[in-house]
Protein backbone atom coordinates (compact mmCIF):
# COMPACT_ATOMS: atom_id res chain seq x y z
CA UNK A 1 0.00 0.00 0.00
CA UNK A 2 1.14 3.47 -0.92
CA UNK A 3 2.45 5.56 1.96
CA UNK A 4 0.37 8.36 2.49
CA UNK A 5 2.23 11.69 2.98
CA UNK A 6 1.20 15.29 5.03
CA UNK A 7 2.23 16.63 1.42
CA UNK A 8 -0.04 14.30 -0.95
CA UNK A 9 -3.24 15.39 1.84
CA UNK A 10 -2.38 18.76 1.23
CA UNK A 11 -1.88 18.47 -2.18
CA UNK A 12 -5.31 17.04 -2.44
CA UNK A 13 -6.85 19.58 0.03
CA UNK A 14 -5.51 22.30 -2.06
CA UNK A 15 -7.21 20.99 -5.19
CA UNK A 16 -10.00 20.83 -4.16
CA UNK A 17 -11.20 22.80 -0.60
CA UNK A 18 -11.82 19.29 1.28
CA UNK A 19 -10.84 18.78 4.81
CA UNK A 20 -7.79 17.07 5.73
CA UNK A 21 -9.66 13.90 7.24
CA UNK A 22 -11.63 13.13 3.85
CA UNK A 23 -8.90 13.73 1.53
CA UNK A 24 -6.70 11.01 3.88
CA UNK A 25 -9.12 8.63 4.01
CA UNK A 26 -10.13 9.34 0.27
CA UNK A 27 -5.85 9.05 -0.40
CA UNK A 28 -6.40 5.84 1.40
CA UNK A 29 -9.34 4.25 -0.48
CA UNK A 30 -7.71 5.37 -4.04
CA UNK A 31 -3.92 3.96 -2.93
CA UNK A 32 -2.30 6.97 -2.99
CA UNK A 33 -3.80 8.09 -6.82
CA UNK A 34 -4.67 11.96 -6.36
CA UNK A 35 -6.79 11.84 -9.67
CA UNK A 36 -9.03 8.98 -8.07
CA UNK A 37 -8.98 10.27 -4.86
CA UNK A 38 -10.51 13.64 -6.11
CA UNK A 39 -13.41 11.36 -8.25
CA UNK A 40 -13.79 9.92 -4.63
CA UNK A 41 -14.07 12.77 -3.05
CA UNK A 42 -16.98 13.99 -5.56
CA UNK A 43 -18.98 10.77 -5.54
CA UNK A 44 -18.99 11.17 -1.53
CA UNK A 45 -20.33 14.40 -1.56
CA UNK A 46 -23.51 13.91 -1.61
CA UNK A 47 -23.45 11.28 0.56
CA UNK A 48 -21.49 13.34 3.00
CA UNK A 49 -23.87 15.91 2.88
CA UNK A 50 -26.68 13.00 3.69
CA UNK A 51 -24.84 11.97 6.72
CA UNK A 52 -24.66 15.59 8.29
CA UNK A 53 -28.09 16.83 7.54
CA UNK A 54 -29.39 15.10 10.97
CA UNK A 55 -27.17 18.19 12.57
CA UNK A 56 -28.62 21.09 13.73
CA UNK A 57 -27.66 24.34 11.43
CA UNK A 58 -28.67 27.22 13.90
CA UNK A 59 -26.06 29.66 12.81
CA UNK A 60 -24.94 31.20 9.82
CA UNK A 61 -25.64 34.52 7.47
CA UNK A 62 -28.18 36.83 5.32
CA UNK A 63 -26.40 38.01 1.79
CA UNK A 64 -27.85 40.31 -0.22
CA UNK A 65 -27.73 41.24 -4.03
CA UNK A 66 -27.77 43.69 -5.94
CA UNK A 67 -28.13 44.55 -10.53
CA UNK A 68 -28.21 47.88 -11.25
CA UNK A 69 -30.95 49.14 -8.32
CA UNK A 70 -33.53 47.54 -10.37
CA UNK A 71 -33.65 43.45 -8.90
CA UNK A 72 -32.73 42.49 -5.39
CA UNK A 73 -32.37 39.36 -3.99
CA UNK A 74 -32.09 38.47 -0.14
CA UNK A 75 -31.37 35.06 1.45
CA UNK A 76 -30.58 32.52 4.48
CA UNK A 77 -28.15 29.93 4.64
CA UNK A 78 -27.20 28.31 7.79
CA UNK A 79 -24.52 26.62 9.67
CA UNK A 80 -24.08 24.91 12.46
CA UNK A 81 -20.97 26.82 14.18
CA UNK A 82 -20.61 30.77 14.20
CA UNK A 83 -17.09 29.74 13.85
CA UNK A 84 -18.06 28.92 9.86
CA UNK A 85 -20.40 31.52 9.71
CA UNK A 86 -16.93 34.20 10.24
CA UNK A 87 -15.12 31.87 7.71
CA UNK A 88 -14.19 33.56 4.57
CA UNK A 89 -14.38 30.55 2.65
CA UNK A 90 -18.17 30.23 3.84
CA UNK A 91 -19.15 34.02 3.42
CA UNK A 92 -17.93 34.02 -0.24
CA UNK A 93 -20.57 30.81 -0.53
CA UNK A 94 -23.26 32.54 0.43
CA UNK A 95 -22.06 35.89 -1.44
CA UNK A 96 -22.43 33.95 -5.01
CA UNK A 97 -25.76 31.84 -3.79
CA UNK A 98 -27.10 35.86 -3.45
CA UNK A 99 -26.01 36.73 -6.97
CA UNK A 100 -27.67 33.66 -7.99
CA UNK A 101 -30.69 34.11 -5.95
CA UNK A 102 -30.98 37.69 -8.79
CA UNK A 103 -32.17 34.63 -11.58
CA UNK A 104 -35.04 32.60 -8.27
CA UNK A 105 -37.90 32.30 -8.00
CA UNK A 106 -38.88 33.26 -4.26
CA UNK A 107 -37.89 30.65 -1.74
CA UNK A 108 -36.62 27.79 -4.41
CA UNK A 109 -32.74 28.71 -3.55
CA UNK A 110 -32.92 25.13 -1.23
CA UNK A 111 -34.03 23.36 -4.52
CA UNK A 112 -31.50 25.16 -7.38
CA UNK A 113 -28.12 25.32 -4.84
CA UNK A 114 -28.56 21.30 -4.10
CA UNK A 115 -25.51 20.25 -5.72
CA UNK A 116 -23.35 23.13 -4.87
CA UNK A 117 -24.45 22.89 -1.05
CA UNK A 118 -23.18 18.89 -0.89
CA UNK A 119 -20.16 20.25 -2.37
CA UNK A 120 -20.13 22.75 0.35
CA UNK A 121 -20.95 20.49 3.16
CA UNK A 122 -18.30 17.82 2.01
CA UNK A 123 -15.92 20.80 2.28
CA UNK A 124 -16.38 22.44 5.37
CA UNK A 125 -17.65 19.68 7.05
CA UNK A 126 -20.52 21.09 8.43
CA UNK A 127 -24.51 20.62 7.64
CA UNK A 128 -25.84 23.66 5.66
CA UNK A 129 -29.22 24.79 5.01
CA UNK A 130 -30.21 27.18 2.30
CA UNK A 131 -33.29 28.60 4.20
CA UNK A 132 -35.08 30.92 1.88
CA UNK A 133 -34.45 33.29 -1.14
CA UNK A 134 -36.89 36.34 -2.09
CA UNK A 135 -36.25 38.83 -5.08
CA UNK A 136 -37.62 42.43 -5.63
CA UNK A 137 -37.67 43.01 -9.25
CA UNK A 138 -38.65 46.69 -10.34
CA UNK A 139 -42.47 47.34 -10.58
CA UNK A 140 -42.20 50.88 -12.55
CA UNK A 141 -40.13 54.00 -11.89
CA UNK A 142 -37.90 53.73 -8.54
CA UNK A 143 -35.29 51.51 -7.26
CA UNK A 144 -34.30 48.39 -5.24
CA UNK A 145 -31.81 48.61 -2.20
CA UNK A 146 -30.53 46.22 0.23
CA UNK A 147 -28.24 46.67 3.76
CA UNK A 148 -27.04 43.61 5.75
CA UNK A 149 -26.34 44.28 9.13
CA UNK A 150 -24.47 42.81 12.44
CA UNK A 151 -21.99 40.98 10.14
CA UNK A 152 -25.29 39.20 8.51
CA UNK A 153 -27.15 38.39 11.08
CA UNK A 154 -29.64 40.97 9.81
CA UNK A 155 -30.87 41.79 6.38
CA UNK A 156 -32.93 44.22 4.72
CA UNK A 157 -34.44 44.73 0.80
CA UNK A 158 -36.90 47.61 -0.22
CA UNK A 159 -38.70 48.84 -2.89
CA UNK A 160 -39.17 52.71 -3.52
CA UNK A 161 -41.15 54.01 -5.83
CA UNK A 162 -41.50 57.16 -7.98
CA UNK A 163 -42.98 58.99 -10.84
CA UNK A 164 -40.44 59.97 -12.78
CA UNK A 165 -37.16 57.37 -13.93
CA UNK A 166 -34.91 60.49 -13.41
CA UNK A 167 -35.78 60.37 -9.14
CA UNK A 168 -34.15 56.96 -9.09
CA UNK A 169 -31.00 58.65 -9.99
CA UNK A 170 -30.84 61.14 -7.75
CA UNK A 171 -27.94 61.54 -5.10
CA UNK A 172 -30.83 62.47 -2.36
CA UNK A 173 -33.19 59.92 -3.40
CA UNK A 174 -30.83 57.26 -3.09
CA UNK A 175 -29.70 58.58 0.13
CA UNK A 176 -33.32 58.86 1.54
CA UNK A 177 -33.41 54.85 0.23
CA UNK A 178 -30.46 54.07 2.17
CA UNK A 179 -31.55 55.72 5.38
CA UNK A 180 -34.96 53.72 5.20
CA UNK A 181 -32.93 50.31 5.06
CA UNK A 182 -31.06 51.62 8.19
CA UNK A 183 -34.75 52.72 9.63
CA UNK A 184 -35.91 49.22 9.06
CA UNK A 185 -32.87 47.61 10.53
CA UNK A 186 -32.89 49.69 13.55
CA UNK A 187 -36.82 50.00 14.29
CA UNK A 188 -37.96 46.39 13.17
CA UNK A 189 -41.48 47.88 11.52
CA UNK A 190 -44.20 43.90 10.64
CA UNK A 191 -46.25 46.04 8.32
CA UNK A 192 -46.16 48.98 5.66
CA UNK A 193 -48.72 50.26 6.47
CA UNK A 194 -52.20 49.25 8.60
CA UNK A 195 -53.97 48.24 5.93
CA UNK A 196 -51.42 44.92 6.08
CA UNK A 197 -52.32 44.80 10.16
CA UNK A 198 -54.00 41.45 10.25
CA UNK A 199 -58.06 41.41 11.52
CA UNK A 200 -57.13 38.93 14.64
CA UNK A 201 -53.62 40.99 15.55
CA UNK A 202 -56.15 44.37 15.44
CA UNK A 203 -59.03 42.20 17.72
CA UNK A 204 -56.38 40.79 20.40
CA UNK A 205 -55.14 44.50 20.49
CA UNK A 206 -58.23 46.14 21.44
CA UNK A 207 -58.78 43.50 23.73
CA UNK A 208 -56.00 44.42 25.77
CA UNK A 209 -56.71 47.81 25.70
CA UNK A 210 -60.56 47.85 26.39
CA UNK A 211 -59.34 45.42 29.46
CA UNK A 212 -56.69 48.43 31.13
CA UNK A 213 -59.73 50.66 31.51
CA UNK A 214 -62.85 48.48 32.27
CA UNK A 215 -65.73 50.42 34.50
CA UNK A 216 -65.68 53.53 31.96
CA UNK A 217 -68.33 54.24 29.80
CA UNK A 218 -68.67 52.39 26.89
CA UNK A 219 -67.94 55.57 24.32
CA UNK A 220 -64.89 56.53 26.79
CA UNK A 221 -63.60 53.33 26.32
CA UNK A 222 -63.54 53.13 22.58
CA UNK A 223 -61.74 56.14 22.40
CA UNK A 224 -59.15 55.46 24.85
CA UNK A 225 -58.65 52.09 22.83
CA UNK A 226 -58.86 54.09 19.49
CA UNK A 227 -55.75 56.40 20.61
CA UNK A 228 -54.15 53.20 21.95
CA UNK A 229 -54.44 51.69 18.49
CA UNK A 230 -53.01 54.69 16.75
CA UNK A 231 -50.04 54.16 19.11
CA UNK A 232 -49.55 50.83 18.31
CA UNK A 233 -49.75 51.45 14.45
CA UNK A 234 -47.57 53.91 14.66
CA UNK A 235 -44.88 51.32 16.47
CA UNK A 236 -45.62 48.21 13.90
CA UNK A 237 -45.97 50.04 10.55
CA UNK A 238 -43.21 52.03 8.63
CA UNK A 239 -45.25 54.56 6.86
CA UNK A 240 -45.90 55.37 10.64
CA UNK A 241 -43.04 55.38 12.45
CA UNK A 242 -40.90 58.14 13.50
CA UNK A 243 -37.58 58.09 11.58
CA UNK A 244 -35.06 56.98 13.54
CA UNK A 245 -32.63 59.10 12.88
CA UNK A 246 -35.50 62.11 13.75
CA UNK A 247 -38.22 60.62 15.90
CA UNK A 248 -40.45 63.28 15.57
CA UNK A 249 -41.00 62.91 11.50
CA UNK A 250 -42.29 59.94 10.34
CA UNK A 251 -41.74 58.37 7.47
CA UNK A 252 -44.60 59.56 5.73
CA UNK A 253 -43.51 63.08 5.98
CA UNK A 254 -40.01 62.40 5.29
CA UNK A 255 -41.40 61.35 1.98
CA UNK A 256 -43.46 63.52 1.66
CA UNK A 257 -40.56 66.53 1.94
CA UNK A 258 -38.44 64.53 -0.45
CA UNK A 259 -40.80 64.46 -2.83
CA UNK A 260 -41.79 67.81 -2.58
CA UNK A 261 -37.83 69.11 -2.86
CA UNK A 262 -37.42 67.07 -5.97
CA UNK A 263 -40.69 67.59 -7.66
CA UNK A 264 -41.91 63.73 -7.40
CA UNK A 265 -43.77 61.32 -5.76
CA UNK A 266 -41.87 58.92 -3.59
CA UNK A 267 -43.47 55.62 -2.12
CA UNK A 268 -42.73 52.37 -0.40
CA UNK A 269 -43.98 49.82 -2.38
CA UNK A 270 -42.19 46.82 -0.36
CA UNK A 271 -39.81 45.40 2.49
CA UNK A 272 -38.54 42.88 3.94
CA UNK A 273 -36.63 42.48 7.02
CA UNK A 274 -35.07 39.33 7.60
CA UNK A 275 -32.74 38.52 10.92
CA UNK A 276 -30.99 35.28 10.73
CA UNK A 277 -32.53 32.04 12.25
CA UNK A 278 -35.94 34.04 12.97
Amino acid sequence: MAEITAAMVQELREATNVGMMECKRALVEAGGDKEKAIRLLRERGVAIAAKKASRAANQGLVGAALRGGKTGALIEVNCETDFVAKNENFQKFVKGLAEQALDMEDNTIGTVTKDAMAAKVAEIGENLIAKRNVRFTLQGPGLVATYIHLNGKLGVMIEVGCGKDASAANASVQELVKDLTLHIAACAPKYLTRDQVTADVIAAEREIYAKQVTGKPANIVDKIVDGKMGKFYSQICLIEQGFVKEPDTSITKMLEAKGKEIGDTLTIRRFVRWQMGE
